[in-house]
């Protein structure tokens, strides 16, 4: 038998490499990796971009312009400051310095009544644009508001029947004295008079009621607070005993406002130039306004 004839092909070649799954998953991965990578890199600048750039303020007299309103803290129970009058209408030097002002910034008024406790929480929380509620200026107040020029007279002092004997701080030891929880007076006569037995009052009415009943023998007040109970001639006559402070009366704001505390000085420097400062010291507390003011 013949042998088979051995027949001789072409050699088999090998099958090429497949790059694309590689290729696509190369490119895949890039493509989801790029995103996650621009939003690190945005992450980590932010912080740099928010140094970088102004701080933005609303300026507040600005804001008064274009509501068109000055928003005033009053006091309501503190006249001749700040009361109700027979017309159930707010009445005081308080309250015409407000219009005063409002007037000279051409906006409509609105009248907040506030007590000495929250007067300055109502400013902090932007209820109104300003405090002008027979406002005493201390290093503690200095830290978290702005204060105006002098617009009213004013002193702090201790008061009581003739015949309680009290000159100075020392001579309250033992005695009961009412002050309106944080009025200037009861936060000074506090660290003063460390022995007092000091009651206090939530508004000026429950001090003034509370002198006048007997339930305290003293009455840690104002000046004008005084003379104004004088005026109704009561059984128990609060004269002056000491001066806790003088303290003239400063109109409040929110801090970092310089315009709005430009404006507002301006107003009062003006109101004391034509007299009408005067006018309303004669109308309100039955004496010219001081000199020294």
């Amino acid at each position: 038998m013949a042998p088979r004839e051995r027949r001789i092909g072409r050699p088999v070649a090998k099958p090429a490499k497949n790059h694309t799954p590689k290729l696509i998953a190369n490119m895949t991965n890039a493509t989801v990796h790029r995103p996650r990578r621009a939003w690190l890199s945005a992450l980590l600048l932010a912080p740099l971009l928010t140094l970088a750039a102004p701080l933005a303020h609303a300026d507040a007299l600005d804001n008064i312009a274009k509501s068109g309103v000055l928003k005033v803290a009053v006091p309501e129970d503190y006249p001749p400051f700040g009361s109700v009058g027979p017309d159930l209408k707010p009445q005081g030097y308080d309250i015409d310095t407000a219009a005063l002002l409002a007037k000279s910034m051409n906006v409509k008024l609105e009248l907040v009544p506030v007590n000495s406790a929250n007067r300055i929480p109502y400013l902090q929380t932007n209820k109104v644009d300003l405090v002008i509620s027979s406002l005493g200026k201390t290093p503690e107040r200095e830290k978290v508001i702005d204060f105006s020029t002098p617009y009213a007279p004013y002193y702090q002092g201790v008061f009581g029947p003739a015949d309680i004997k009290v000159a100075n701080p020392a001579d309250l030891t033992g005695k009961t004295v009412g002050a309106t929880r944080g009025a200037l007076e009861e936060i000074a006569l506090t660290q003063m008079a460390p022995n007092a037995t000091i009651k206090r009052f939530e508004d000026n009415n429950a001090t003034i009621a509370a002198f006048l009943s007997g339930q305290v023998q003293l009455i840690a007040a104002g000046n004008i607070v005084a003379a104004a109970i004088l005026a109704k001639n009561p059984p128990r006559r609060p004269e002056p005993k000491f001066v806790i402070k003088n303290s003239p009366c400063f109109v409040g704001m929110n801090k970092n406002e310089p315009r709005l505390q430009q404006k507002v000085d301006a107003a009062i420097a003006q109101a004391k130039q034509d007299g009408t400062l005067n006018t309303m010291s004669k109308k309100w507390f039955g004496a010219p306004l001081p000199a020294d003011l």
